[in-house]
């Protein structure tokens, strides 16, 4: 995280967007700026863009809205990480050049949702289906799903909240910028 921060581009922020929200490739690149309310710290992603085809509700780190307000804006763009061409959305490759860039063969984007996962079981004692939940995952049991309606918002934010402080730690052998 320490080294994707020093870099300055558009797929730089939407890579460590992505690693900070734990939301898939998809969700971050069709991000429009009519979904993130910054004053409430919400991204809403519509149900069109979600796997489960259910709208999600994200909470925001503190980190995530200041990554956000730092964002250059294209006037007719509505996406928050804009393309290369005028009035485009960032592409589908631009992450996984960022780490080919970064010289980071042994990650991908999508495994940093794993390592999400990884980090709140191992590390943290939420919940199962509080990450779960942040992980947008469906319940598998149609007994529990039927019976858990509520999105365990708050609950999130706070994991949501720890997950980003974590990632702004520096590892053993990292360099502090």
């Amino acid at each position: 995280m320490a080294e994707l921060r020093t870099r300055e581009d558009i797929p730089a922020r939407a890579l460590e967007f992505t690693i900070l929200t734990a939301a898939r490739t998809g969700e971050v690149i069709g991000a429009r700026w009519p979904e993130i309310n910054l004053e409430t710290a919400t991204w809403i992603i519509p149900a069109a863009r979600m796997k489960s085809r259910r709208e999600h509700r994200v909470p925001l780190a503190p980190k995530v809205v200041e990554l956000l307000s730092g964002l250059y804006r294209e006037g007719g763009n509505s996406h928050v990480f804009i393309g290369a061409r005028t009035g485009a959305r960032l592409g589908n490759m631009a992450m996984p050049d960022v780490l080919e860039q970064m010289g980071r063969s042994d990650v991908t984007v999508h495994g940093f949702r794993s390592t999400f996962r990884d980090w709140a079981a191992e590390a943290t004692a939420y919940p199962n289906h509080v990450v779960e939940q942040a992980l947008a995952h469906t319940i598998g049991n149609a007994v529990e799903a039927a019976y858990r309606r509520g999105d365990l918002f708050e609950k999130r934010r706070h994991l949501m909240n720890d997950w980003a402080q974590f990632c702004g730690r520096p590892t053993s052998g990292s360099v502090v910028r």
